[in-house]
C-alpha cells in the first residue's frame, strides 16, 4: 500500500517554490532596473564628453580680442566639473596632449601605460574629434568607477542571494538530518525496548516446555517437546542479538580488535542452513586470516555482514554462488562480498545505500542504508558497489581499519 504524504509537505513545497520565484523576479527586476539607470548615466556622461570638448575647442581657437571681451568662466566651470569620468586627449598622430581622472596616474612616470590605454581605446571606442582649420583633436574617454560599479551590482546582488539560498538549503538539510537522526535513534531504542517483553515471556515459555518435557513418560513426546525448546531458544537468542544491535544505535560503539574470519565464518554457517542448495558459497579458510585483525565492533559488524549475505541471496533467485574474499593491507583490511545475481546500472551504485531505495517488492529499504551508517559512521570505514553489471552479479567492498602491524595470508 503506498504511504500518502501530508498536505504539510506540499504546503511547504509550495511555498518554497513561490519563495524562489519571487527571489527570481526581484534579482530580475533589479538587473532590469540597475541597467536602465546605467544606460541613462552612460548617456549623460557622453553628453558630459561632448560638452566638454566643445568648451575645450571653444577655449583654445577664441582670438585673443574675443577672449577679451567674453567670459569664459562657463567654458572653464564645464571643464573643472569633469572629476570623475576618465578622459585622454591626443593629436592627429594619437600622441597623449593630456590626460585626466586617471587617479594615480602621471603622464611621464606612466607613460607605458597610457600607451597601452590609447591603444585599447583606438580598437574599442570611436573618438569625439574636436577639429579646427589649425588642428584635429580626438578625446577618448571610459566609463566612471560609479558606472563600472553600477553595472556589476546586479551580479553582486545574484551572487549574494545564491550565496543565501546555498546557506538556506544546506541549513534546512542539516535541520532535516538532525530531525531524521533523532526519530531513527529514537525509534531504534524503543524497537530494543519492546522487544525485551516478548523475549522475557518466550524464555518463560521455554521454561515450561522444558517443564513439560521432564514430567512426560512418553519419549517421543519427550523428544518433541525438547526440540522445540532448543529451537524457540535459538530463535530468543537471535532476537536478544537483535534487540542489542538496536539499543547501540545512536550510541558511540566500543571498537576491539576483532578477527574478521570468525565473523565471517560464523554467518557463512549461518547463511548456509537458511539458503537454497542451489546455493554455491566459496568463504575464505578462517584459519588461514586469524592474524588479519580490524578495529571494529564485533556486534554491529555482523549486522553488516548479515544484510551483505541476504542482499545477496535476494539478488540471486534461489540459484547462483557467492563468494567472500579478504585482501589485508598494511592500514586497511579490505572485504569483497560477490554474487552472481542480477546485478545493477552504474547509475545505482550510490543510490542502493540510501534510505528507502529498494528493488524488492518487499522491504522498507534500510538495509544498506543502515551498514553504511554503521561503516562510515561509527568505524570511519568504507563500503561501497566496487563491480555490478546487469545480469552478470555485483561485488560490494567493505573496508575497516587495520588493527596491528601483521599481515596474514
Amino acid at each position: 500500500m503506498a504511504i500518502s504524504k501530508p498536505l504539510s509537505f506540499y504546503y511547504r513545497r509550495e511555498w518554497r517554490v513561490f519563495l524562489l520565484m519571487l527571489a527570481a523576479a526581484v534579482v530580475a527586476y533589479s538587473i532590469y532596473f540597475t541597467q536602465t539607470i546605467s544606460q541613462s548615466l552612460i548617456s549623460e556622461e557622453e553628453k558630459m564628453a561632448e560638452i566638454w570638448s566643445q568648451a575645450q575647442k571653444s577655449i583654445t581657437t577664441m582670438s585673443e580680442e574675443a577672449a577679451a571681451v567674453c567670459d569664459l568662466s562657463l567654458h572653464s566651470r564645464i571643464q573643472e566639473l569633469n572629476t570623475t569620468i576618465p578622459m585622454i586627449l591626443v593629436d592627429e598622430e594619437f600622441k597623449i596632449i593630456d590626460a585626466l581622472n586617471y587617479k594615480g596616474r602621471d603622464l611621464k612616470k606612466d607613460a607605458v601605460f597610457f600607451a597601452q590605454e590609447v591603444a585599447d581605446l583606438r580598437l574599442n571606442q570611436q573618438p569625439i574629434i574636436i577639429e579646427t582649420e589649425f588642428y584635429k583633436n580626438y578625446l577618448y574617454f571610459r566609463r566612471s568607477n560609479l558606472i563600472n560599479q553600477l553595472v556589476l551590482f546586479p551580479y553582486l546582488q545574484i551572487g549574494l542571494l545564491a550565496a543565501f539560498v546555498l546557506l538556506s538549503f544546506l541549513t534546512w538539510n542539516a535541520a532535516k538530518a538532525a530531525e531524521q537522526e533523532r526519530v531513527w535513534v529514537g525509534m531504534s531504542k524503543e524497537t530494543a525496548h519492546q522487544l525485551g517483553t516478548p523475549i522475557s515471556s518466550l524464555i518463560g515459555w521455554v521454561d515450561n516446555i522444558r517443564a513439560t518435557a521432564e514430567t512426560t513418560t512418553d519419549e517421543d513426546a519427550k523428544d518433541m517437546l525438547e526440540m522445540t525448546a532448543d529451537e524457540i531458544s535459538k530463535d530468543i537468542h537471535l532476537l536478544k542479538v537483535v534487540a542489542e544491535r538496536f539499543s547501540k544505535i545512536g550510541a558511540i560503539p566500543e571498537l576491539q580488535p576483532v578477527t574478521i574470519s570468525d565473523n565471517l565464518q560464523r554467518y557463512h554457517d549461518y547463511i548456509r542452513q537458511r539458503a537454497s542448495r542451489k546455493i554455491r558459497f566459496d568463504f575464505p579458510p578462517a584459519a588461514d586470516y586469524k592474524e588479519v585483525v580490524v578495529n571494529a565492533n564485533s556486534l554491529l559488524i555482523d549486522w553488516v555482514i548479515e544484510n551483505l549475505l541476504k542482499n545477496a541471496l535476494d539478488a540471486m533467485d534461489s540459484e547462483g554462488e557467492i563468494t567472500v574474499r579478504i585482501v589485508p593491507e598494511t592500514e586497511w583490511v579490505h572485504i569483497d562480498f560477490a554474487d552472481t545475481g542480477k546485478g545493477m546500472d552504474k547509475k545505482l551504485y550510490k543510490k542502493v545505500f540510501e534510505a528507502g531505495f529498494s528493488t524488492k517488492k518487499r522491504g522498507w529499504g534500510l538495509g544498506l542504508s543502515l551498514c553504511r551508517r554503521i561503516i562510515e559512521e561509527y568505524h570511519k570505514g568504507k563500503i561501497f558497489v566496487k563491480y555490478s553489471s546487469v545480469g552478470q552479479g555485483t561485488i560490494f567492498r567493505l573496508s575497516l581499519k587495520r588493527a596491528g602491524d601483521t599481515i596474514g595470508k
